[in-house]
């Protein structure tokens, strides 16, 4: 019943969320300080993941290819897949849960919980759509260019360590990350992680709006924010998966 409870509370917020704003000029100037703060503040994170894991992808595919039947270019065709069809949609997005998630969990928290969201209603603002929908609208403009910049320098990450290792030359990585390239899975990478982006923002802007009690509660609904954006984000990942790939 108390899950049942939740998802209706999440449904009749988002309900509010998508609203027709009061002023959009306001949420213009909201959704650029959004960007930055969901967008930009995360890009050095996801730069340094993506590097070292696209270069361990690369060196793992080939030393585990010890088959001579195997050709050496399947070490780019195995990294260009697994970067672009599961790390950086899925892998980087849950990372991006915990560190964009928590922080909005314990802002908009905060705020409930210090009266400056009943301050907002009493003034006749509409305070979740002001505080939740810039969010959301940030994140699915911004998540889709990390992700992309993720993918390329997880292939570069893989590019530069695998040769490095003398894992692979650079002919092979290169003619293997060309080779049987379909381009329905960029749409499939992209359409989770515009998924991915809804949920990264929606659930913890959910629990951190209905936080009650002190600082102590803000912490805990920081942290089950994480864990269930998590869990959804995972669902999600095998749902779309199965529409995509049957």
């Amino acid at each position: 019943m108390n899950l049942l409870y939740q998802i209706g509370e999440y449904t009749l917020l988002m309900r509010r969320v998508f609203k027709k704003p009061e002023k959009w000029s306001v949420y213009k100037h909201q959704i650029v300080k959004e960007i930055y703060q969901i967008g930009i503040t995360s890009l050095p994170i996801v730069s340094i993941i993506s590097v070292f894991m696209g270069g361990v992808i690369t060196i793992q595919a080939a030393f585990g290819f010890t088959s001579p039947w195997v050709p050496l270019y399947a070490v780019g065709f195995t990294t260009r897949e697994s970067v672009l069809l599961e790390f950086s949609p899925t892998i980087v997005s849950l990372i991006l849960a915990g560190k964009v998630g928590s922080n909005i969990a314990s802002e908009i928290g905060a705020m409930r919980i210090t009266e400056q969201i009943d301050a907002l209603e009493i003034m006749g603002v509409n305070s979740a759509c002001y505080l939740i929908l810039p969010k959301i609208l940030a994140a699915v403009l911004i998540n889709p260019f990390l992700i992309a910049i993720s993918m390329f320098l997880g292939l570069m990450g893989g590019y530069v360590m695998g040769i490095a290792a003398g894992a692979v030359t650079s002919y092979e990585y290169i003619f293997g990350i060309q080779s049987l390239f379909e381009t329905w899975k960029v749409w499939y990478a992209f359409t989770k992680v515009i998924v991915f982006a809804f949920i990264i923002t929606s659930i913890p802007s959910y629990y951190g709006y209905y936080t009650e009690g002190g600082a102590l509660e803000v912490g805990k609904s920081s942290t089950k924010a994480v864990v269930m954006s998590s869990i959804l984000i995972l669902i999600f990942n095998l749902i779309i998966t199965q529409i995509f790939f049957t």
